[in-house]
């Protein structure tokens, strides 16, 4: 009889040890998905913080381009202002973004005294290092948010994640869905 309760406390014992295993790995992977969005989240900003002095060096060259700098401001602003939403919100924008920021440097191509600007060429360059920045803080982040979904799915710790609650993250992407759609082609 005694022998039995020994083998219930063991067992107990053990269930609560693989319990508290999984718990702290399942936090310890939530916090690194937060820690990578933090990386994120401060590239972009430094990007967002970049862009008006960008838009105000090319404003003195580019005169009759206003609409696609309009169109980059509008889009920073809007990026700002969902700095503190959810990621499925805040994605899109940011992709955005980084496509107005891709279509205002193909145009810097037909202005040739823009190119020698020094300051331009400081906030193209500065620009550039922050979107690959913002490409390997991304990269970063889905590779932890992949780590932290596996575990809520997998067995036995999705038992342990459905218990207290802990769920899949969600991806991050700056990919303009427009940018996987082909070109309509007119004969």
């Amino acid at each position: 009889m005694q022998g039995t309760g020994l083998w219930w406390g063991a067992a107990l014992l053990l269930l609560a040890a693989i319990t508290i295993y999984y718990y702290n790995r399942l936090v310890f992977n939530r916090a690194r998905v937060a820690e990578a969005w933090s990386g994120i989240d401060v590239q972009l900003k430094r990007r967002a913080s970049l862009i008006p002095a960008l838009v105000e060096c090319v404003r003195q060259y580019m005169g009759y381009e206003q609409a696609t700098l309009q169109a980059l401001v509008q889009e920073r602003m809007r990026a700002v202002q969902l700095a503190d939403s959810p990621l499925g919100q805040r994605a899109p924008v940011e992709a955005h973004v980084s496509t107005q920021l891709r279509q205002l440097f193909a145009l810097f191509e037909d202005y040739p005294a823009l190119k020698a600007d020094g300051q331009f060429i400081d906030l193209q360059r500065t620009l550039t290092e922050v979107e690959n920045h913002i490409q390997m803080a991304r990269r970063y982040y889905n590779g932890a948010v992949r780590e932290l979904n596996v575990r809520v799915e997998s067995v036995p710790s999705n038992l342990v994640a459905r218990t207290f609650a802990f769920t899949p993250a969600e991806y991050f992407s700056l990919d303009d869905p427009r940018d996987t759609q082909s070109p309509k082609m007119e004969f």
